[in-house]
């Protein structure tokens, strides 16, 4: 069963909340970061990346960067700007992109059904990145940017979410991206109680985003745990800030591969070479997949029409990924890239961006581009049913979750 917990959040006043809520942290490199938070001073981004209240001497990993993180927390609760709600809650909220809404349940997911993976993972998490975000919870005391959940959907938790939608919002307003942004609070004991014996009878719950994250609230949550000869399991450091949703409102956007050489090979052999394990036409405008087992390429500005031969696909739930196929019947043999976690010769581009920054790359610091089909929610919960891992760089959700709407302290 699943743990699933509703808490009593810090929220940023209404008159603030659009200034305040923030991409995740990760998106940004330090000068795009500095330039974000130089524009819009209120965004939580100068607390998750608090180097940018320094110069460039000063390492992203200074202690200093991280007590400077806890300070202007600290001051935003101190001058009212984050307000606590005086009872635990679960929070509604919901994102709309291009016209397409998908609703999470806001809650803390249990540090516990981490370790026995009743919270599954789909990826490996490095332990560099983890220790960034480990430190800058232990020191804020505070978890700051939620962790994207998936579960197979329950109609018992839709009717309550449907129910309370008819409600006037507790926030509601459109980011910079034209991302529009709404919150509701579930306050009601029955419909908490509906809600927590929902996700009770879940014996799976699926980080769809965000594990490096999840990774260092878990490895806070212990480190805290440990050191508390008296804990109950019930303290907050037990729990971690999570937006659950439902599987049947997901959407995963393809992420895209661009090479930097054809590793020595003239593009006639290259060809030479593909045509053993895929079929290729050529297309007179930019090849977007159809469906899977399908890949656009664009070489010397065309487009090329891939489809992979019968003989190179599998049923198993890691090797029979696009994403798999491509690199391990195209990538590795052929263009050499070995581990596309490492080389430097292969980058990715988020579907977000569409086929044109991949005809961009392609024509400038790269060779090669391949446009793939997005993997399924459905192929993402095989893989973490069966235990397995999926390739770097398999999935990429949209529309992100904004950061400083709720905080959870510990």
């Amino acid at each position: 069963m699943a743990i699933i917990k509703s808490f009593s959040a810090y929220r940023p006043r209404v008159d603030i909340v659009g200034d305040v809520a923030a991409l995740p942290y990760d998106v940004y490199n330090r000068a795009e970061a500095k330039a974000v938070v130089a524009d819009r001073p209120l965004s939580f981004l100068r607390i998750d990346r608090a180097e940018t209240a320094f110069d460039e001497s000063v390492s992203t990993y200074d202690p200093c960067v991280y007590a400077k993180a806890k300070e202007l927390l600290d001051g935003m609760i101190e001058r009212g700007e984050y307000v606590k709600d005086s009872q635990d809650m679960y929070y509604i909220y919901e994102l709309v992109m291009d016209g397409r809404a998908q609703t999470g349940i806001v809650a803390c997911a249990s540090i516990a059904d981490y370790e026995n993976n009743v919270i599954k993972k789909h990826e490996n998490t490095r332990a560099e990145k983890e220790l960034d975000r480990i430190t800058h919870v232990d020191t804020c005391n505070a978890q700051t940017g939620p962790i994207f959940l998936a579960y197979r959907a329950q109609a018992a938790i839709d009717e309550v979410v449907s129910r309370i939608k008819k409600d006037t919002p507790t926030y509601d307003f459109t980011s910079e991206d034209g991302i529009r942004h709404t919150v509701w609070c579930i306050s009601c004991v029955q419909d908490i109680q509906i809600i927590s014996d929902s996700f009770a009878k879940l014996d799976q719950i699926y980080i769809a985003d965000g594990h490096h994250r999840a990774a260092s609230a878990v490895k806070v949550g212990i480190k805290r745990r440990e050191a508390d000869v008296n804990s109950s399991g019930t303290e907050e450091y037990n729990f971690f800030l999570s937006v659950l949703f439902p599987h049947n409102q997901l959407k995963i956007l393809p992420y895209n591969r661009v090479v930097r050489d054809l590793n020595g090979y003239s593009k006639e052999t290259f060809f030479e070479k593909i045509s053993k394990n895929f079929d290729f036409v050529k297309e007179n405008v930019a090849y977007k997949p159809e469906k899977k087992g399908m890949f656009g390429m664009y070489i010397d500005g065309e487009w090329y029409k891939l489809t992979a031969k019968d003989h190179i696909l599998s049923d198993d739930p890691v090797k029979g990924l696009d994403v798999s196929v491509l690199q391990d019947y195209l990538l590795d043999p052929i263009l050499g890239i070995k581990d596309p976690r490492t080389d430097d010769r292969i980058d990715f581009v988020g579907g977000i961006r569409g086929l044109e920054e991949l005809e961009k790359r392609a024509n400038t610091d790269m060779c090669i581009a391949f446009s793939m089909y997005p993997t399924s929610i459905d192929e993402l919960f095989d893989v973490a049913d069966a235990g397995l891992l999926m390739p770097p760089k398999s999935t990429w959700f949209e529309p992100k979750l904004r950061s400083g709407i709720f905080i959870h302290k510990l």
